[in-house]
């Protein structure tokens, strides 16, 4: 069985929301979830995976700035700003705090919905710490 996690971090690189999609699936699923959950921001960073002119759109309409690079297919290339971009390690971090806890890492839980509430109990303890 493979997933694929999508999350939302605050500038620190706290969790703040999730959404778990088969491994095989688009990032496009994952951005569409989570852009209800966003919180008021100025910038909002991401990969390549979530290039995308409608997520852009979207994102500006909310007043956030996307900083996400374009996808090498693209005709016409996409600016962005290449040092606020480096900062994204804060979300992999995140992502290897996670999986600091063994069961999240090695996936235990076969079951979608027990996996991810072991990720949401080391989420909660990752955000007050």
């Amino acid at each position: 069985m493979n997933t694929k996690l999508h999350a939302v971090t605050d500038a620190n690189g706290r969790p703040l929301s999730f959404f778990m999609t088969a491994g095989q699936i688009s990032d496009y699923t994952g951005a569409a979830a989570l852009l209800d959950d966003l919180p008021k921001a100025q910038w909002l960073l991401g990969d390549r995976g979530y290039d995308a002119d409608w997520f852009r759109g979207a994102l500006q309409e909310k007043g956030i700035k996307p900083c996400i690079p374009g996808r090498k297919s693209r005709l016409d290339p996409i600016k962005y700003d290449k040092r606020r971009y480096k900062r994204r390690n804060r979300i992999e971090i995140m992502f290897g705090r996670l999986k600091d806890w063994r069961r999240v890492a090695t996936r235990y839980d076969r079951c979608p919905t027990v996996f991810f509430s072991a990720i949401a109990l080391a989420a909660t303890v990752i955000f007050w710490l």
